[in-house]
């Protein structure tokens, strides 16, 4: 990873700038645009192509010597790496970062960059990454109380001095990664805290819980609901009365979630603004998103997923964005529940199995800054010792050519994507740009018409007036004019298998025949990620040319 030459380097690394030095322009930062958001780091758009780390992946130095390689050789760009407050702060007030260190140096050597996860009070809503000399003092660090009145195994977003020290040490943490990587800056940007919110019937019933809860609804937020630019989700408008006062009459049944939600993000907010005023690199938190037919308690209560993130978004100026971690089979739904609400969309967590094919659709239909597949590290380099590529490998690697196309494609709105399951209600989808529709169906063999693939997804970047580059597997696509558009005929003028070479395209194979349907069908392989270059070409129908 090159390294960045300016004046102040060399006080950086040796931690003698202070943080208020470091312009904002300097700093990774996700801007907003009129299609979501991007990522700029060193000046420049910035696509992730992620992984995330097991949850115990990155507690010693000597697994980012084996992690990391090979996590590298599956062409990941970004690391997603936990960073545990009980590792970083065994002792209040003594730091160890000799771990994290040693990984910054071996992701600089892999050509990696890292997000760091704060892994603080909570982790999936418990309190298991916390430092003992929090864990065994109850007193001084208060447990969320259940609705049977046993302490839980959770710390209570009202315990103060939690909240002092939590912040304390998310503070020595940023403080640090700006003295070891402000120059080259191999982090990119910070998760605070993991999936929070309380897990059982209700919410907290602490003592310091229940008064609140007695009291009035802070006005601050109700003005914040009322003003909200954009309609409030429909989970919440269904319950808000501005006119009321406590929190049942404000938000109905769903008061205790609403609650919970207020505590989390004041919490929170807190902790981000304690480590950007060491470090200002972007924050987000992550959600737990609910399964089908959970309730409040059995995911987690409170957190940031789309029904209550009104309130966060409310009350956490210092979280710049948020995040839906997507295991659930609804990828779609849930993407588009982050992307309808003016915000950049990331996707920290991804169920790995299916994440080949939800990264096309992230990238190519949400505007996606960024993807991440959970557990990266449990990738073997080759599948099944055959010598093929990974799946999540195959696709990361044509996005890393493709990766330029998509960015100016995302913000020229020039991009679309389709995923398709052998189980899925849809038989086809058509997708329109540039004049033409796209529609897509799960490939089948000839003349058995049995499917190919039980899947298939397809990203789709327009360069030309009737230039497409597709990348994907297992669908075959049908081109017609967009009869809203004109009433002209579509023809494949056509169909070529590209890749990059030193920078530019050159074509591997022509695709004519058989191979494209006698030159009616792109037919994207099955099981093999490649990228196409289509060109298309439309005329007047046989009566227009007449007259």
């Amino acid at each position: 990873m090159k390294v960045k030459v300016c004046a102040m380097s060399m006080c950086l690394l040796m931690g003698l700038v202070p943080s208020a030095v470091l312009r904002a322009s300097d700093l990774p930062k996700v801007v907003k645009t009129q299609t979501g958001g991007q990522l700029i780091v060193d000046g420049k758009p910035y696509l992730i192509l992620g992984g995330e780390l097991g949850n115990s992946s990155a507690g010693t130095a000597a697994q980012a010597d084996d992690v990391l390689p090979r996590v590298r050789a599956l062409n990941v760009n970004t690391v997603l790496m936990p960073v545990a407050w009980e590792q970083i702060e065994p002792s209040e007030g003594k730091f160890d970062f000799s771990v994290l260190d040693h990984w910054i140096d071996v992701a600089r050597e892999q050509d990696l960059h890292l997000v760091l996860l704060w892994f603080g009070s909570w982790k999936n809503a418990f309190s298991e990454y916390a430092p003992l000399w929090v864990k065994d003092d109850p007193a001084r660090f208060p447990r969320a109380i259940g609705a049977d009145g046993a302490e839980t195994e959770i710390l209570s977003t009202l315990g103060g001095e939690t909240l002092q020290a939590d912040s304390r040490g998310f503070e020595a943490l940023m403080a640090h990664v700006r003295q070891k990587d402000a120059a080259e800056q191999t982090v990119l940007m910070v998760q605070v805290e993991n999936e929070v919110g309380y897990l059982g019937p209700g919410r907290d019933r602490s003592e310091a819980a229940d008064k609140l809860y007695a009291g009035a609804v802070p006005a601050s937020l109700i003005k914040a609901l009322e003003e909200h630019q954009r309609p409030l989700s429909q989970e919440l408008q269904v319950h808000f009365n501005a006119r009321g006062r406590s929190w049942k009459e404000v938000f109905g049944e769903a008061s205790d979630e609403v609650f919970m939600a207020w505590n989390y993000a004041r919490f929170a907010d807190e902790v981000a603004e304690a480590g950007k005023r060491e470090y200002a690199l972007p924050m987000y938190m992550n959600a737990q998103l609910p399964a089908p037919a959970e309730r409040a308690g059995e995911y987690p209560s409170g957190g940031p997923h789309p029904y209550y993130l009104d309130v966060y978004r409310a009350v956490a100026k210092a979280i710049d964005f948020y995040s839906p971690d997507i295991y659930w089979p609804d990828f779609e739904h849930w993407i588009q529940r982050y992307e309808g609400v003016d915000m950049p969309v990331f996707v920290p967590e991804a169920r790995l199995e299916a994440a080949p094919l939800n990264a096309l659709y992230a990238y190519g239909a949400a505007g996606a800054f960024g993807f991440s597949a959970f557990g990266i590290d449990s990738v073997k380099a080759q599948a099944d010792g055959v010598g093929t590529e990974p799946a999540i490998a195959q696709t990361y690697g044509v996005m890393r050519q493709m990766t330029a196309m998509v960015l100016a494609g995302q913000a020229a709105r020039t991009t679309r994507a389709v995923v398709l399951h052998a189980n899925s209600p849809r038989a086809s989808q058509t997708v329109a740009m540039g004049g033409y529709l796209m529609q897509a169906t799960l490939s089948r063999s000839w003349p058995a018409k049995t499917l190919l693939e039980d899947d298939g997804a397809m990203l789709v970047v327009q360069t030309g007036k009737d230039e497409f580059y597709v990348v994907g597997q297992g669908l075959t696509v049908t081109f017609a004019r967009d009869p809203d558009v004109d009433d002209r005929t579509a023809g494949i003028g056509s169909i070529e298998e590209v890749s990059q070479k030193d920078g530019a395209w050159v074509t591997t194979e022509r695709l004519n025949g058989d191979q494209s349907n006698q030159g009616r069908q792109l037919m994207l392989a099955p099981k093999r990620e490649r990228i196409y270059r289509v060109r298309l070409y439309s005329v007047e129908r046989e009566g227009q040319r007449q007259r």
